[in-house]
């Protein structure tokens, strides 16, 4: 395993963080563990999840992969790098979702219990809460900050002119900065290239791509119309998200270049597309998911892939296309 720092900061991280947010519905548990584990084994020590998690649940089930990570870090929590998110809808009321100061000083409370820890090391914003004004968020997470529950902040999915704004508001209030952002980024969606990427660059913000394997669209385990054994498409599970933005004639044929031109540099598409990710001299660290622990094998190895140069120039020239805002989503 490498390690980096966190964009400007001098937090180091592993360049594979763990996410999980399959943990507690797709995987139970137990299972839960073992990918855990395997991670760990693996040299992993960034951790990535969220309040809402798991995905593809209701209010019922918000906060259950929070409480199974806090489990399995109990007694090595100083091991471990671990980053959480705010602003999903946590309860019925409409105070319980959204970036205002209420919502963000009861979340980080209610995360702090579940994770059973003292301090979150990254505590994010899962997304934008353009019916917050953004000063009234600064503000919040700076007094988190302060008060020690969170030692650094981030955002999440946020576009970057919303991201500029912020970062600009925190300069002129004097509060906490945030540190990195989370955006989606694979060879199928490149469009975070264009602002958000250079914003990132200027500004020293960490970056920490998610869904770097297309929602195993890049593993290549998928055929048009036949789900692989065990995916679940069922509404609101990130199966069906990813169906929603991926399964389309264009990403499947691209998948068979990217498979014929990465397998006559004798590498596997699941590596080389995180690989491939890694590369990119603004990313600190790409978050790898698995809903079971035998498929780190080809990831966990990613971050030990230097891409030949010439290999890179043709995966970007290949799929340049999905680095336009018109690209299939």
């Amino acid at each position: 395993m490498q390690y980096t720092n966190l964009g400007a900061t001098g937090l180091t991280v592993s360049r594979l963080c763990l996410g999980t947010m399959t943990f507690g519905l797709q995987t139970e548990e137990d299972k839960s563990f073992e990918i855990l584990d395997k991670a760990a084994a693996g040299g992993v020590n960034f951790l990535d999840t969220a309040d809402v998690y798991p995905l593809g649940g209701d209010l019922g089930t918000v906060g259950r992969t929070e409480i199974i990570v806090g489990r399995w870090l109990k007694g090595k929590r100083h091991r471990y790098i671990l980053a959480t998110k705010c602003v999903g809808q946590m309860g019925e009321a409409s105070w319980d979702q959204g970036a205002s100061r209420k919502h963000i000083l009861d979340a980080v409370d209610a995360s702090l219990r579940r994770l059973n820890t003292d301090y979150i090391d990254l505590y994010q914003l899962h997304s934008d809460d353009p019916n917050t004004p953004l000063d009234e968020t600064v503000d919040a997470l700076d007094t988190i900050v302060r008060s020690g529950k969170v030692r650094y902040i981030g955002v999440s999915n946020f576009l970057a002119y919303r991201l500029a704004r912020a970062l600009g508001r925190a300069d002129v209030k004097n509060k906490t900065r945030f540190v990195s952002v989370q955006p989606r980024y694979s060879l199928l969606f490149r469009e975070i290239e264009r602002e958000l990427l250079p914003l990132a660059k200027e500004e020293g913000l960490g970056v920490i791509p998610y869904n770097p394997l297309a929602g195993g669209m890049l593993t290549g385990k998928h055929k048009p119309g036949v789900p692989s054994a065990g995916t679940r498409f069922t509404v609101g599970t990130a199966g069906a998200r990813y169906q929603d933005r991926y399964w389309n004639d264009k990403s499947f044929a691209m998948i068979e270049e990217l498979r014929r031109l990465v397998g006559d540099a004798g590498l596997s598409l699941t590596t080389a597309a995180i690989a491939w990710v890694l590369a990119n001299p603004v990313v600190s660290s790409a978050i790898i998911g698995a809903s079971r622990a035998e498929q780190l094998n080809d990831t966990l190895t990613a971050c030990e892939l230097k891409l030949d140069a010439g290999l890179k120039q043709k995966l970007d020239e290949l799929t340049a296309e999905f680095r336009r805002g018109d690209a299939p989503r």
